[in-house]
């Protein structure tokens, strides 16, 4: 079974602003802004890293609980801890497979998971450690299939919506269209120095992580002196070694971002889409955290990307 969130060291301090709500649209609860999250090793300058998204979630109509949001995860999952608060029924073990390896977990019976308006169940729910997850859960793609999620960097909010339903443009976005692989939206409209990349959107990850094939098509099989060496840990509370270095002239759609921070590891997941032999890219909430506004239409394969 996959699973594929990669985080960094879990803390807990966040701030909550107020709810803004979005014409037409049901309005999810606050998103908070996880401000508490540290890289294991050598540490990097770019507070940008702080941008991992919450939201509030009913679980079997019990709740709120705090979730993290993460287009990255193949499935969605509930901590430990709230498993026992809640005594949800024990199901069956499966291997999970994280970005640090595969491991081995319990899973537990979910009736309904409710997020906002959207109600998503019954479902098996691997059950991770809250200590890893920091967060009482995760919300991963297969509640999101046949959704639009619209991430709200600015106004720190969160909107499900149904993707049959219209959307609202403001004129400003740009659009891009994806290829659907096992149900994760892949973006080829992306590049690194004017290099070609395959994109896949990452909302639960604080750092953008590229393969090893996009790290020798940047640098050949040499080391920048500027690269560094650093640990990522995944929710599964496995560690994935990996190099980092802060890039320039790195384009999502129309926009051009610069002092970028880019990981570099075979993560499992890159295989799994079929990416590990082409350069290919999850693009994290740091790099995400540059737009105004980023909408994840799962049912139409649309990623629009609203600048600043």
């Amino acid at each position: 079974m996959p699973l594929f969130p990669l985080l960094l060291a879990a803390a807990a301090a966040s701030v909550t602003p107020p709810a803004i709500a979005v014409p037409g649209q049901p309005l999810i609860a606050p998103a908070t802004i996880d401000n508490g999250l540290e890289i294991i090793g050598d540490p990097l300058e770019a507070e940008q890293l702080k941008k991992r998204m919450f939201v509030d979630v009913k679980v079997n109509g019990v709740g709120p609980h705090r979730f993290l949001v993460d287009s990255g995860a193949d499935r969605s999952v509930v901590s430990d801890g709230l498993a026992t608060r809640l005594n949800l029924p024990a199901g069956e073990s499966v291997r999970l497979q994280g970005m640090a390896g595969s491991v081995s977990v319990g899973t537990v019976e979910v009736a309904m998971l409710t997020i906002g308006k959207s109600e998503i169940g019954p479902i098996t729910a691997p059950a991770l450690s809250a200590k890893h997850l920091g967060a009482d859960g995760l919300i991963g793609i297969d509640a999101l299939a046949d959704q639009r999620l619209l991430l709200d960097f600015d106004k720190r909010t969160i909107t499900v919506q149904d993707s049959r339903s219209p959307f609202l443009a403001s004129g400003q976005e740009i659009v891009v269209t994806a290829r659907r692989r096992k149900g994760q939206l892949i973006i080829t409209q992306a590049s690194i120095n004017d290099r070609g990349v395959s994109a896949v959107i990452d909302t639960g990850s604080e750092i953008t992580l590229g393969n090893r094939a996009l790290r020798e098509r940047l640098f050949g099989k040499g080391r920048p002196a500027k690269m560094i060496d650093i640990e990522l840990m995944s929710v599964t509370g496995q560690v994935l070694k990996a190099e980092a270095m802060v890039l320039n002239n790195v384009r999502v759609g129309g926009l051009i971002l610069n002092n970028v921070v880019v990981a570099f590891a075979d993560a499992p997941p890159f295989a799994l889409f079929g990416l590990s032999k082409q350069p290919a890219i999850f693009l994290g909430s740091d790099l995400l955290a540059s737009f105004r506004r980023v909408a994840l239409d799962f049912g139409n394969r649309r990623v629009r990307f609203t600048m600043r």
